[in-house]
Parts: C-alpha cells; sequence; structure tokens
C-alpha cells in the first residue's frame, strides 16, 4: 500500500492521474467501512492541502472547501438560509466526528441518510470536480446517482461546493426523526428554506432525506406553495399525497416505506410552520 499526503492540489490530482487511489479525509465513513485492521490499496490523504477547507464568500455566492469540516461549518458567518445547514452539522454524529467529518466525503459517501445532502439541495449546491485534464461542475442533484454511488471520476476529487446568491433568500430549518434524540441515522429528514414578501411566499425549497435511495427536492410541493399567502393553511395545504408521489420510498430495519412516506410529509408541514411568520412549533 502506498500512501501520500500532499499539500498541494496539483500534487494530489497527479496521484490521481496515475491508476486507482482511495481518498482520505476525515475518515469517518471511511474507517467504519473496512473490515480490516488497516486500509487496504494506495491513500491519499487531503487534510495537508489548506486550500480545500474554509468557507468564502464569491462574486458567484458561496465556496465551501471539501475538506471543510461540520465544526468548521458550525462556527462560520453565515446568512440565514445556512442556517438548516448547521443544524444538519450537529446531527452528523458526536462532536469528535464533527470535527473531523468533511462536508466532501458526506457527499461523497453517498449515503441516503447523508444529514448533509437535504441541506444542500435546498441551497442549489453543485460540485467542483477537478482532474488533472480540468475541472468541471455538476449541480448536487445529478453527483449523487444511488446509494453510494456518484458520479465522481477515478482521476477526480470533489474540491468544493459552490452555493449560488440567488438560492440564499430567506430563512430555513432542519428536522431529523430518528429512533432516539441524539447520534442516529435518521429514519427521515427535511430541510426546508423560505422566502417571504409583503405576506407571500416567493421563494421556497424543501428536500427530503433517508426516505429514497437519494435525498429528493419536492418540485411538485414548491411549485404550488410560491405566491401564496404565508399563513397556517400553507401548512396544511401540504398533502401525505403529495409528498408520496415525489418519494420512492425504501424500507429497511428503522422504518418500512409507508411509515418514511407519512413522517416526511409531516416533517415538511413542521419545517413550514417553523419559517412562516411568528411560525408555531409542533409540539
Amino acid at each position: 500500500m502506498a500512501y501520500v499526503r500532499p499539500t498541494e492540489l496539483e500534487d494530489a490530482l497527479a496521484y490521481l492521474a496515475t491508476g486507482e487511489r482511495r481518498i482520505a479525509a476525515g475518515c469517518t465513513d471511511l474507517f467504519p467501512a473496512t473490515s480490516r485492521q488497516a486500509l487496504t490499496g494506495d491513500i491519499v490523504d487531503i487534510t495537508a492541502i489548506s486550500s480545500l477547507r474554509g468557507i468564502a464568500r464569491t462574486g458567484a455566492g458561496f465556496r465551501i472547501g471539501a475538506a471543510t469540516t461540520w465544526t468548521d461549518v458550525l462556527k462560520a458567518d453565515l446568512p440565514a438560509s445556512f442556517d438548516q445547514l448547521k443544524q444538519a452539522a450537529r446531527e452528523v454524529g458526536s462532536v469528535q466526528i464533527q470535527n473531523a467529518a468533511t462536508v466532501g466525503g458526506n457527499l461523497c459517501n453517498a449515503s441516503p441518510a447523508a444529514d448533509g445532502v437535504p441541506a444542500l439541495l435546498v441551497l442549489d449546491a453543485a460540485v467542483e470536480l477537478s482532474a488533472r485534464s480540468g475541472t468541471r461542475t455538476l449541480p448536487l442533484a445529478d453527483f449523487i446517482t444511488g446509494p453510494r454511488q456518484t458520479a465522481l471520476a477515478s482521476d477526480e476529487l470533489l474540491t468544493a461546493v459552490l452555493i449560488p446568491h440567488g438560492s440564499t433568500a430567506g430563512n430555513s430549518v432542519f428536522l431529523k426523526l430518528g429512533a432516539r434524540k441524539y447520534l442516529v441515522i435518521s429514519i427521515a429528514m427535511v430541510a426546508a428554506r423560505l422566502a417571504i414578501e409583503d405576506g407571500a411566499v416567493t421563494d421556497v425549497a424543501i428536500a427530503v432525506g433517508a426516505c429514497s435511495a437519494v435525498a429528493t427536492r419536492l418540485t411538485e410541493i414548491e411549485t404550488g406553495l410560491i405566491g401564496k399567502p404565508a399563513g397556517p393553511e400553507l401548512e396544511d395545504s401540504i398533502t401525505d399525497a403529495a409528498v408520496a408521489r415525489t418519494l420512492d420510498p425504501i424500507s429497511d430495519p428503522r422504518g418500512d416505506a409507508a411509515y418514511r412516506s407519512a413522517a416526511a410529509a409531516e416533517l415538511v408541514r413542521r419545517a413550514v410552520a417553523q419559517l412562516l411568520p411568528k411560525g408555531r412549533l409542533a409540539a
């Protein structure tokens, strides 16, 4: 096994161009998935590449380096539309895990229950994928193609998550349902962002995770809420059937498909209720 820990992105991409390599960042998913006492294969450790860590405002929006930890996200000065991302960050395992786990690793692991995915979907996130031959950008919705599957090529490294300014309006919330309060894999989770002007909804984004093979935006419901008065009737207009039409819920030991679908619909209603002016919290 060869292990390298480059300090420059160009060196990491050069190693990736020479053959199949495994990327090590926070390793909070990589080590638990390893059945042996040590990692196998050739490893490229990206934790020493300082350019991959941190959150910056750019002319186009926000750039989150792939090696940015969830603790970094929690400490960052970000608009209210990122509140739901910070709430999701608090759900990524324990504080020790949050100190090590990275935003890019959460996406590349591509778990259906990855807490960061729905939170980034409601910000219309895209991913920057870099290789020695060049860089490309993909919408996050196109990057994760299935459970533990992504569009990342073998010579590519996810280098950043990009958030456009146009998707940072409004307030936001993240809600998660699990078998217990803390340190649990989701049964269902919802991220929502709502912008209101003159008493009406002007922008809305809602995503559900842990219910389908990949996290999903509820575009039908979003479209139906635009222009509606921002009152209690907004929450009441979100039906179980409308949520179920978008989801393809999975069944596993944590919950069957029918339960997940109903739970997701209730979480969506609670999330919207919390974002309404003087929103009433669900009991």
